[in-house]
């Protein structure tokens, strides 16, 4: 008799010790990635554009000329030393609600006029960047077209 509830007992003992070793592999983790690196690079000097792509075509040359302070307050201004145009930036952790959701950061640039300008207004995502080039990237939900911005320091 003391032999069948040292059985249980056992078996009981060794289920429990297998399952305190076990993980939830499931857990979602909070990998945000922090846009401070970022801001603090953009947010000293000019910057010009050394190269926009709008779903193949470059058109790089809409910005020839004009220097890019993105500056406090996120307020983003372009001149060329005649024309001067004002809008907005701002960099964002994001992990949802853009059209391709991952843990990465948003370059977010937004400008109401002249046309060519209006064009830079997206949510881009940061293939890379160093103190003094930021490389963007867009993939538009609408036609699938996909768009590139960079930004080099003056």
């Amino acid at each position: 008799m003391k032999r069948l509830i040292l059985i249980p007992a056992l078996f009981l003992v060794f289920m429990l010790n297998i399952a305190s070793t076990c993980s939830d592999d499931d857990t979602p983790t909070n990998s945000s990635v922090d846009p401070t690196p970022v801001i603090n690079s953009v947010n000293t000097g000019n910057w010009r554009v050394t190269f926009f792509e709008d779903s193949g075509n470059v058109e790089t040359t809409n910005f020839t000329n004009f220097n890019f302070t993105f500056g406090s307050g996120n307020v983003l201004t372009a001149s060329n030393g005649t024309n001067s145009y004002s809008g907005t930036w701002s960099v964002t952790s994001d992990n949802s609600g853009d059209d391709s959701p991952s843990n990465d950061l948003d370059f977010n640039i937004g400008f109401v006029s002249p046309p060519n300008f209006e064009e830079l207004t997206e949510d881009w995502n940061i293939i890379s960047y160093t103190s003094t080039k930021i490389q963007l990237i867009h993939v538009s939900g609408g036609n699938g077209g996909t768009d590139y911005l960079t930004f080099e320091k003056n």
